[in-house]
């Protein structure tokens, strides 16, 4: 067996404030490791500055290797784990802004950094897309990573599997409203590709949007691992910030994958329109 242990974080930001909310990831990540030995922490999407910034996130955008990254490297370092983050970033080009996904190491090295390529909304006119889908091989198996949006979109997460993947960190800042979405889209595309998902989504408020949490950690047959969806207020019903932990097996990624053949089955040659631009 191949077990690993992993942990999705469902945490508030606050706008704008990127020291307060660097401290606040320190302090989750140091209290999930205390409580046990965990392999990788995913938190979500933009965790380091909120989502409804504009014009803002040239202000907080960082070059990777920077100094949230650094900070967040010598976390993982010092726990001796692997932790998957959402942040904004930047080119030499100040005006080239990323929505991206990092990847640090239990060694305090930087592995990947992924920038998010299906943007929506505002995110446009914020963002450039992204172009690559990296996977990474670790000793805690390989990992391909996915932003937000990137969910709705079965293609990321089959390129990825495609390539390699055993497990898919979907960090995301997915709105109240249409939850049902991002949960059905997380088991969704953990069934048709026979692979772990880990999808961590912010809670709370920014100035327009509500954030809907239902942060889970989902097994290669949809089965729901870990979950905070019972994580909410009691008076409001609002989902508060929290973690889930769940230990996993990669070897069911291959025993499911050879038992269901949802891989080898496909007939590439006859989906030639997928790749057709609209």
């Amino acid at each position: 067996m191949r077990e690993i242990t992993v942990a999705t974080v469902q945490m508030r930001p606050r706008l704008g404030e990127a020291e307060d909310n660097l401290v606040k990831m320190s302090e989750m990540i140091s209290k999930i490791a205390s409580q046990q030995k965990v392999d990788l922490i995913v938190f979500p999407e933009l965790i380091t500055s909120g989502y409804e910034l504009g014009l803002r996130f040239t202000e907080l955008a960082q070059r990777v290797p920077g100094p949230t990254v650094n900070l967040i490297a010598q976390r993982a370092n010092e726990y001796g784990v692997y932790i998957a983050f959402g942040m904004v970033t930047k080119e030499r080009v100040e005006s080239v802004l990323y929505n991206s996904a990092v990847l640090v190491g239990p060694e305090g090295e930087l592995l990947e950094v992924y920038n998010k390529i299906h943007l929506r909304g505002e995110e446009r006119m914020a963002f450039r897309e992204g172009f690559k889908l990296p996977v990474v091989e670790t000793e805690v198996g390989n990992i391909g990573m996915m932003i937000g949006y990137d969910l709705a979109f079965p293609e990321v997460a089959r390129s990825l599997v495609l390539d390699g993947a055993d497990v898919l960190c979907v960090v995301g800042n997915w709105e109240a409203p249409i939850i049902d979405e991002w949960k059905t889209y997380l088991r969704a595309r953990a069934y048709e590709n026979a692979v772990y998902v880990v999808g961590a989504n912010r809670v709370g408020e920014d100035v327009t949007l509500t954030f809907g949490g239902e942060s889970m950690i989902v097994g290669p047959r949809g089965q729901i691992y870990a979950s905070l969806a019972s994580e909410t207020d009691p008076n409001t019903g609002a989902p508060l910030e929290g973690f889930a932990v769940a230990r996993i097996d990669l070897d069911e990624v291959r025993k499911n994958r050879e038992e269901f053949q949802l891989i080898q089955n496909r007939q590439p040659l006859v989906y030639k329109s997928i790749v057709r631009r609209y």
